[in-house]
C-alpha cells in the first residue's frame, strides 16, 4: 500500500470520529485542502524570513541555539532548528563543522541547503504515491487509528524506511550539488553534519563527521542520564578505516598528537583529515572519505527530556555526562545553549591553554515543547555585541557494517602539546598569495583556513608526478 506526506495543517484520518483529535503527527495520504508540499517549497526562496527557522544565536518555541567563534579565524560551525519543518509537528535540526580554506562557506550551504532536499525528497515520494493508495503514519509509538491494528509495524517500519531513503538522497544530492558548486571550492575544504527531525515522538537522525548528538534523559530513579545518539565517525573505527584502506587511502595520527588519526592521500602527507565522513573534501573522495551518513531510528519516551547537538569544539572539553547536567541545571532553558559554550570555552583555557579554542555550535532541543518567558536577550545575558559578532559568522550566502558503540569520551581532536612551529606557517607555493583570502573576510588569515588543527593538517600538493588511483 502506498504512502503519501499530507500538509494540511488540520488533517486527520479518515475513519476518526470527528470528536476524537487528530495526532499532531499523522501523515495521512487524503485529499488536501490547503498548501501543498509543492507550495510549501517553491516559498522557501527567503529563508530567512521564512516562519519558526531559526539559525542565529537565539530560541524559539521548543529550542535555543547558540555558536562563538574560536581563536582560529572566521567562526566556520552552523546550526539551524526548524519547527514546523513539515505541518504535523516535524522539527529538523542541525549542527554543521565547516573545515579548510572555505569551510565556512561549506558548513552555511549546508546548512540551507539539505533541509530543502530532505522536503524535495519528501515531495517526491508524495507525488509517486499519489492515488496509489494511502497509509497513515503515526509520529508515536502508540497504536494506530488510521488503519488496522495488525499493520501498525508495517506502517511504523515504512515510515522508518521512508525517513532513511530521504535522508540518504538528500545526503548524496548535497554532496554532489557542492562539487558542480561554480563559485564554491570544496576540493580541500567540508564540513560535518548532524541532523536529526522529530515528528511527534519519532526521531529521526542522519549524520556525517564527528559533530555529535545526545540526550537527557531521567533513568528510574529520576536522575539525568546522558544518551549518546550518534557515533564520531573517525578514521580509526574499524569499519571506516577498513573502507579508506581499501580505497587506497592512508589512516595514521602524526608524532606529536598520537591520539588524533587521520586520513591522508596515498601519495602525500595530506591533507590530514580528521574524520572518516564528510561533506565536500573532494581531493579524498577516491580514497574512502565519503559522505554516507549513518541513519538511525528512536522513539522517544516520556523519560526523555532534551536533545544537544554540538560541533567538536564543545566534546573535545565536555563529556556527554557534564554537558546533559550544563543543560539541566542551566538558570533558563533559553539560556542553555549560551552557558554550554560558555563552560566549553572555560575548559579550553583550562586544559589545553596552549591551544588555540575551536568553534562551538550548539543546538538544545527540549522534548517537552516548552520553554521559559525571558523576552529578550538582556534577560538572558546575551549582549549586542555577541550577538552581532556570532550573526556576522551565520549570514545567509548570496552565492547560489557494525558500528562501535557510543562513547561518553570526548572527541580527542585537539593537540595537548604546545603546537610545533611547523603548523604556524603557510606552506611555500601559498605565501604571499592573498586571492586565499575574500574580502569579506579579510580578518581570517590564510592561516586558519589552511591550518585547521582539529580537521586538517595542509593542503595536498599536487605536482606532474602524481600517480593515477
Amino acid at each position: 500500500m502506498g504512502c503519501c506526506v499530507s500538509t494540511s495543517s488540520r488533517s486527520s484520518c479518515s475513519n476518526r470520529s470527528h470528536s476524537e483529535a487528530a495526532s499532531p503527527s499523522c501523515f495521512c495520504g487524503q485529499k488536501r485542502t490547503k498548501r501543498t508540499f509543492s507550495d510549501h517549497v517553491i516559498a522557501l526562496q527567503h529563508l530567512p524570513s521564512v516562519p519558526n527557522r531559526i539559525f542565529t544565536n537565539g530560541k524559539s518555541r521548543t529550542s535555543c541555539i547558540f555558536t562563538q567563534q574560536g581563536r582560529k579565524g572566521i567562526n566556520q560551525d552552523a546550526m539551524i532548528v526548524w519547527e514546523d519543518f513539515m505541518p504535523e509537528d516535524v522539527t529538523f535540526c542541525g549542527v554543521f563543522d565547516g573545515h579548510g580554506p572555505h569551510g565556512h562557506l561549506v558548513a552555511r550551504k549546508v546548512r540551507d541547503a539539505l533541509p530543502l532536499k530532505l522536503l524535495s525528497s519528501m515531495h517526491s515520494h508524495q507525488s509517486r504515491q499519489n492515488g496509489s493508495g494511502r497509509t497513515c503514519f503515526k509520529g508515536n509509538s502508540k497504536k494506530s487509528d488510521c488503519g488496522d491494528s495488525e499493520k501498525d509495524g508495517s506502517a511504523e517500519d515504512r515510515l522508518n524506511s521512508l525517513w532513511r531513503e530521504a535522508f540518504m538522497k538528500s545526503y548524496k544530492a548535497m554532496d554532489k550539488q557542492l562539487r558542480s558548486h561554480p563559485n564554491l571550492d570544496c576540493f580541500c575544504s567540508g564540513s560535518t553534519a548532524v541532523t536529526i527531525v522529530k515528528q511527534g515522538s519519532n526521531l529521526f537522525m542522519g549524520y556525517i563527521g564527528d559533530s555529535r548528538a545526545i540526550m537527557g534523559s531521567k533513568d528510574s530513579n529520576d536522575s539525568m542520564v546522558a544518551i549518546q545518539l550518534t557515533v564520531d565517525l573517525k578514521p580509526d573505527l574499524p569499519r571506516e578505516a577498513e573502507r579508506i584502506k581499501r580505497c587506497k587511502g592512508r589512516v595514521f595520527a602524526l608524532q606529536d598528537e598520537p591520539e588524533v588519526p587521520r586520513v591522508w592521500l596515498p601519495f602525500d602527507d595530506a591533507p590530514g583529515l580528521a574524520m572518516a565522513r564528510a561533506f565536500g573534501d573532494f581531493c579524498l573522495k577516491e580514497y574512502g572519505v565519503i559522505s554516507i551518513p549513518e541513519f538511525s531510528h528512536r522513539v522517544l519516551t516520556e523519560r526523555d527530556q532534551f536533545i544537544v547537538l554540538a560541533s567538536d569544539g564543545v566534546w573535545d572539553v565536555l563529556s556527554n555526562e557534564e554537558v546533559v547536567d550544563i543543560v539541566s541545571s542551566a538558570p533558563s532553558r533559553s539560556s542553555a545553549a549560551r552557558i554550554l559554550v560558555d563552560s566549553a570555552a572555560r575548559e579550553w583555557k583550562l586544559k589545553y591553554p596552549t591551544s588555540k579554542m575551536d568553534d562551538c555550535a550548539v543546538v538544545c532541543l527540549f522534548l517537552d515543547g516548552k520553554m521559559d518567558s525571558e523576552s529578550d536577550y538582556e534577560e538572558q545575558g546575551f549582549s549586542s555585541a555577541t550577538l552581532q559578532s556570532n550573526h556576522s559568522g551565520n549570514a545567509v550566502e548570496s552565492d547560489d557494517g557494525q558500528k562501535s558503540e557510543p562513547s561518553l569520551q570526548r572527541n580527542f581532536t585537539v593537540r595537548s602539546a604546545e603546537e610545533s612551529d611547523s603548523y604556524g606557517r603557510l606552506p611555500p607555493e601559498f605565501e604571499g598569495n592573498v586571492d586565499m583570502v575574500s574580502g569579506e573576510d579579510q580578518n581570517w588569515s590564510g592561516l586558519e583556513g589552511v591550518t585547521r588543527v582539529n580537521s586538517l593538517v595542509q593542503l595536498p600538493r599536487f605536482s606532474e608526478e602524481r600517480p593515477n588511483p
